[in-house]
């Protein structure tokens, strides 16, 4: 495929191998998931995302899409403000050898490889849609986890009706509910489902677009004095929300008195159960998202 962007550089291709120690494996990085134990059933190219040395987070990317399946993560209270916006690339999708850190974009021409391998600023700006973190900013307390989350391979197009809206207000209700009530760590797995019958893309075709997102937490240790409205919302607590103003109703219903920038962008709050029922129903495949569904102790 060729690009005519006039600020990529052109290198001769090498052919693209899946390996290193950050790519295609999760073993370095279990501790992202409840009873170090990936959710089931989606495949893909695991990273361990790993910014200034350290590991942050787990995603699983999809090549051909150019976006991640899911992000997993341990929540953090947040602290300090939001990090700026420093955009990063996963070297290793392009280059096995790469010591394995995300790294920020270069200020001049991009390698060509990297532009095949994965999902470029150039992709986002001046389309229709914005950079959709999987892995929030805001469900970190320490700085370099916040900033870690700002790489393309945590990032889906998302439209800003849903962004800006009901799936904020769904990142703010989590972050309150487990800062107050949640005793220990808390797993939390983020991830999209595609459109059913065809894929959509943004502009340039090369990053695909996911018809709604979904997130879950495992909360195993939690505070016994649970408002009744929150009680079930532990262990586990799930969501799906729309991305596509033109979608059924069939998984989340619309609110007609929504304000008019956020119509159509609807979140739906469902049980962990339901929530694997619709990912069954639409990646054709049975998917379990925690260990026996975060039952028993978290370690």
């Amino acid at each position: 495929m060729a690009y005519t962007w006039p600020f990529l550089a052109i290198y001769f291709s090498t052919k693209l191998i899946v390996g290193g120690g950050d790519v295609g494996d999760f073993t370095p990085c279990l501790q992202f998931f409840y009873r170090s134990w990936p959710p089931k059933g989606l495949t893909g190219t695991p990273i361990c995302q790993r910014y200034n040395n350290q590991y942050h987070f787990a995603s699983l990317y999809s090549r051909p899409r150019r976006s991640p399946w899911f992000s997993a993560y341990v929540f953090g209270v947040p602290s300090g403000k939001r990090p700026a916006a420093s955009w990063k690339y996963e070297p290793q999708l392009t280059y096995p050898k790469a010591n394995g850190n995300m790294a920020p974009f270069p200020l001049g021409p991009l390698d060509l490889n990297v532009v095949e391998s994965q999902a470029v600023d150039p992709d986002y700006t001046n389309s229709t849609f914005s950079r959709g973190h999987l892995n929030p900013s805001l469900h970190h307390r320490l700085h370099e986890d916040r900033s870690s989350t700002f790489t393309l391979t945590n990032v889906v197009p998302q439209k800003a009706g849903s962004n800006d809206g009901p799936w904020e207000s769904l990142e703010q209700t989590v972050n309150k509910t487990l800062a107050a009530y949640c005793i220990g760590k808390a797993y939390i797995v983020t991830g999209i489902i595609p459109y059913q019958s065809q894929e959509h893309w943004i502009k340039n075709k090369r990053v695909a677009v996911p018809e709604y997102l979904w997130s879950s937490y495992c909360c195993p240790q939690f505070n016994n004095s649970l408002p009744q409205h929150l009680r079930s919302a532990f262990p586990t607590y799930a969501a799906i929300g729309r991305n596509d103003i033109n979608s059924t109703e069939e998984i989340v219903p619309i609110n007609k008195s929504v304000k008019k920038q956020f119509f159509g962008y609807d979140v739906r709050q469902m049980s962990l159960e339901t929530l694997e029922m619709y990912l069954k129903q639409r990646f054709n495949t049975v998917v379990s998202v925690f260990y026996d569904k975060c039952n028993g102790q978290g370690n």
